[in-house]
């Protein structure tokens, strides 16, 4: 039986980028790229968790703006995820990497040619297509 594993994932926004993981090769999925965040522990919200995992591995506090449509996807017959996503600012820059091997402020425009890692593409789409709905409303974050 598959269980599934819950995971929040953070779209921090700045001036119209978005910061964007890339995975070590130690990692799952080596070297894709991925909206940083983590597995949700028990008796923990998405929202707490994300918090948690984001200072954990980026060294950066961040300000939960609004939630998305979570994604579930099956990437084998034993590995199942929901990814829930959180629009979100930081409150201090200075990112450490602790976990990942890079990463990069990516326009909106050109988050499509990211070689994302599979669990991420459906939400990386509907924030395109959010932001190109609600873009002024967001120019300031």
């Amino acid at each position: 039986m598959t269980k599934l594993i819950r995971v929040s994932c953070a779209i921090i926004l700045d001036s119209g980028k978005v910061l964007c993981a890339q995975r070590s090769e130690n990692m799952d999925l080596p070297l894709k790229w991925e909206l940083p965040g983590g597995k949700i522990e028990e008796n923990e919200s998405a929202a707490e968790c994300l918090k948690r995992e984001i200072f954990e591995e980026l060294n950066i506090e961040i300000q939960i703006i609004r939630s998305f449509e979570s994604n579930i996807h099956q990437y084998s017959p034993l590995k199942k995820i929901e990814l829930i996503p959180f629009l979100c600012s930081f409150i201090n820059s200075g990112i450490t990497l602790k976990e990942h091997k890079d990463f990069c402020w990516k326009e909106i425009v050109k988050l499509a040619e990211m070689d994302w890692a599979e669990a991420d593409i459906p939400i990386i789409r509907d924030f395109v297509q959010w932001y190109s709905l609600n873009r002024t409303q967001t120019h300031s974050i």
